[in-house]
């Protein structure tokens, strides 16, 4: 299949689906309601870049079934679960509401869900922080890693995996240094933050005792398909509270990171089926530096304001610094 039509394959439904979504917040709410959700579709694109880096390689072993999967039934867990659902769990649990009550205030009030999202974001913050940080160290800290990008950083940070379980350590002492400047929300930090570093455990677990019964259904089935949607849920919570402070429109802020979310699946599989993780080696590298960076930024935002832009920032300045170390590296070999 040529890159031409792999292209008009894939991103031919989120473009359809793009510009009928967008169309009806046209007509049901105006231009300003369809340029703002034009710009989530921007936003979340770029700060999910790096997400669709780190998925490929887990999809890169998946069948073309389960990557039909990830595209359709994953879809839907993305934009009504976890940028719907998941925010009002949270605010549910967080706030001490019933979540039929969250999802009343949320349909009719925006901005009261927006205020009671805000007041969550101790709790979305630390669980997000604490997933991302564990995604990024699990991949440094492996003795087994034999190719560096930031080589005097990364070659020391495999040595360091030599101690067992030396990222849950790290992580939890980053929840705990951060947790000591949030006295009134310390217990929410901890709790939230331990219950990300645990279902990333799980998950690791779940997909390593699945591996062994199966190279190919199991590791790369139902595991590998659960283990990418946790991991887009801890990307996308800082999108969905980024969002909020954009509108506090419902229907505006589904179509645009709903929109979003399809194509950066869309890109995770171009990435897989074109093989572009193996033709630019440090671009896995980079996303996962831009990842750290990310779970980096929601653990200070607990302290400190993060703009979104800064977040941005840091995983376009690291995936385009190893997309250019890639690229020269495959010049010199040529």
């Amino acid at each position: 299949m040529t890159t031409h039509t792999t292209v008009r394959k894939l991103f031919l439904y989120p473009t359809i689906a793009a510009v009928a979504a967008l169309g009806l917040v046209l007509l049901v709410s105006g231009v300003p309601a369809f340029l703002t959700a034009f710009l989530l579709v921007i936003l979340e694109v770029t700060l999910s870049f790096d997400n669709a880096i780190v998925n490929a390689r887990v999809l890169k072993g998946m069948t073309a079934l389960w990557q039909r999967r990830f595209l359709t039934w994953g879809i839907l867990m993305a934009v009504v679960g976890t940028r719907i659902i998941l925010p009002i769990l949270i605010v549910s649990v967080v706030a001490a509401l019933s979540p039929l009550v969250v999802t009343y205030i949320a349909a009719t009030d925006g901005a009261g869900y927006a205020a009671l999202l805000h007041d969550s974001h101790a709790a979305i913050a630390a669980f997000g922080a604490a997933f991302l940080l564990m995604v990024s160290l699990k991949f440094f800290l492996n003795i087994e890693k034999e190719v560096h990008w930031l080589h005097i950083i990364e070659k020391r940070l495999a040595k360091w995996g030599n101690i067992e379980a030396i990222e849950v350590a790290l992580v939890l002492v980053f929840l705990l240094v951060v947790s000591a400047y949030l006295p009134l929300e310390r217990a929410t930090v901890l709790t939230a933050g331990g219950i990300g570093i645990i279902l990333f455990i799980l998950m690791e677990g779940i997909t390593s005792v699945m591996s062994a019964q199966s190279q190919n259904v199991a590791r790369h089935g139902l595991a590998g398909f659960l283990y990418l949607n946790t991991l887009d849920s801890a990307f996308s919570l800082d999108g969905v509270v980024g969002a909020f402070a954009i509108t506090t429109d419902l229907l505006v802020i589904a179509v645009g990171l709903g929109i979003g979310a399809y194509f950066v699946r869309s890109m995770t599989v171009y990435l897989v089926r074109e093989g572009t993780i193996s033709t630019l080696p440090y671009l896995e590298h980079g996303a996962h530096w831009a990842i750290f960076g990310l779970g980096a930024s929601m653990a200070l935002s607990l302290i400190t304001p993060i703009p979104e832009v800064v977040t941005a920032g840091i995983g376009l300045i690291f995936i385009g610094a190893s997309y250019i170390s890639s690229v020269q590296l495959r010049e010199q070999r040529a």
